[in-house]
């Protein structure tokens, strides 16, 4: 779709052309919405606070998803199993070898990346429902793996205790404080996934996942930027699994799991494939919808008592899935989209009819 932009609005350089912000008001309400977040613990409950961590590291997780799935056009359902090994990397790091979270959070990323890499091999060969189905099976290796190797180290099903962060003496062990960790990597990857969508790998990403023969004839090395794909969403997952881990304190092979891997998927659909919005609308939608099911809990049971015992855990997915099939049928190419014909409409206006 292109671009619509108001009267006397023009480029007049290739910097103006490529540039994402503007107007000057447009970096002054982007500056104030960064503010806005930064400053939340200082008027805002601690719930909420929490809230924006999760929605904060979910929109890494699915920021990776997005460059293999929604640019890429390669399906997967084993990001969560990536966190986890994210996770894993870096509270081992950390608990056994001292290292600073910091420095474990790269680490970390780059672990997890490798896995990635590996899980990714069979995108040569296979692709659509069988390359599915390769990707499903790091969502049961990687935490078979963490349940029965190494019990010492790994300490089996009951997993790891994971030690806060600590950064010259100031810990980071509130979600008021964890929030600034949580907002600055989010600040970092989502700039570093909208350049790589712009960039030659990212036109390489679109091309395969438009048209996977026409790639190859351009000259594109399909395995390459496949196995780039994988690694680089194993990368933002390593990230998302490591703040997770850090933040809840506690991982073990069932923190991150199948379920999660599908709703992360669901995510991009509500948010839109293959657009740098995507991730940010949909995991805040859903995280929305999740939360909303806690709090509808004792009104729900005060309805059907006879639900009382799982009627938290059932709300969650019903929420979820009523609201992913509404988008399939009422508005399949997600949020981003109709944020796209909101600003056009508005530009046109008073002809936005």
């Amino acid at each position: 779709m292109a671009v619509l932009r108001p009267a006397g609005d023009f480029d007049t350089s290739y910097a103006s052309d490529m540039s994402t912000i503007r107007q000057p008001w447009q970096w002054l309400l982007l500056f104030a919405f960064i503010l806005a977040l930064y400053t939340l613990p200082f008027y805002a409950s601690q719930s909420v606070v929490s809230l924006v961590n999760r929605i904060g590291i979910t929109i890494i997780a699915v920021q990776g998803l997005n460059l293999l799935t929604g640019y890429c056009g390669q399906i997967s359902l084993g990001q969560a199993a990536f966190m986890t090994a994210g996770g894993y990397i870096s509270a081992l790091l950390v608990n056994y070898l001292g290292w600073s979270f910091f420095a474990a959070l790269p680490a970390a990323a780059l672990g997890a990346g490798l896995v990635g890499l590996f899980f990714g091999l069979p995108s040569l060969r296979v692709k659509g429902f069988y390359l599915t189905m390769s990707t499903l099976a790091a969502q049961f290796i990687i935490p078979w793996f963490t349940r029965n190797a190494f019990p010492d180290l790994l300490n089996g099903a009951q997993g790891l205790n994971v030690q806060v962060p600590v950064l010259f003496g100031f810990e980071f062990n509130t979600p008021q404080r964890y929030i600034y960790i949580t907002l600055t990597v989010l600040i970092l990857t989502t700039v570093a996934a909208y350049n790589i969508s712009r960039s030659r790998l990212g036109r390489a990403f679109v091309a395969i996942r438009d048209h996977n023969l026409a790639a190859e004839l351009l000259g594109i090395n399909l395995f390459k930027y496949k196995l780039q794909a994988f690694f680089l969403a194993a990368v933002f997952a390593g990230i998302a699994g490591s703040l997770a881990a850090h933040n809840i304190r506690h991982l073990n092979s069932e923190t991150f799991n199948l379920i999660d891997s599908v709703m992360f998927l669901g995510m991009l659909v509500i948010g839109g494939l293959g657009s740098n919005l995507g991730p940010i609308f949909g995991s805040i939608v859903v995280e929305s919808l999740i939360e909303g099911a806690t709090l509808f809990g004792p009104f729900f049971i005060a309805i059907f008592p006879s639900t009382a015992a799982g009627a938290v855990q059932a709300l969650r997915p019903l929420f979820f899935g009523f609201a992913l099939m509404l988008f399939l049928i009422f508005e399949p190419r997600g949020l981003a989209h109709r944020w796209q014909l909101f600003k056009a409409a508005w530009r046109l206006r008073p002809f936005s009819h």
